[in-house]
C-alpha cells in the first residue's frame, strides 16, 4: 500500500496516541491513506478501535519490528 501520509507515535502513550492520530486524520482528504507506526499492547488495541468509532476504515496492520506495527487507515469519505 502507498500512504498519502505517515505518522510515528511509537514514543507516545495513550491517550496521546489517538489524539495525534485524530489530528493527522482531520488534516487529510476523504479516501486518503495514513500509515501510523505504533507500539503493540494498549496503542495497538486502542487506536484502531477509536479510528473505527470515528468512521474511518482500518485497511490493515503489519508487524514491522519487535513490538512496532504499521496501522493503515483510510480517511472516511
Amino acid at each position: 500500500m502507498k500512504a498519502n501520509a505517515e505518522l510515528d507515535i511509537t514514543g507516545d502513550s495513550c491517550p496521546m496516541t489517538f489524539v495525534r492520530t485524530k489530528v493527522k486524520l482531520e488534516s487529510m482528504r476523504p479516501g486518503e491513506l495514513l500509515c501510523v507506526r505504533l507500539k503493540g499492547g494498549e496503542p495497538l488495541a486502542n487506536v484502531p478501535r477509536a479510528v473505527l468509532d470515528h468512521g474511518h476504515h482500518v485497511r490493515g496492520t503489519e508487524a514491522l519490528a519487535d513490538d512496532v506495527y504499521a496501522l493503515w487507515i483510510e480517511v472516511k469519505v
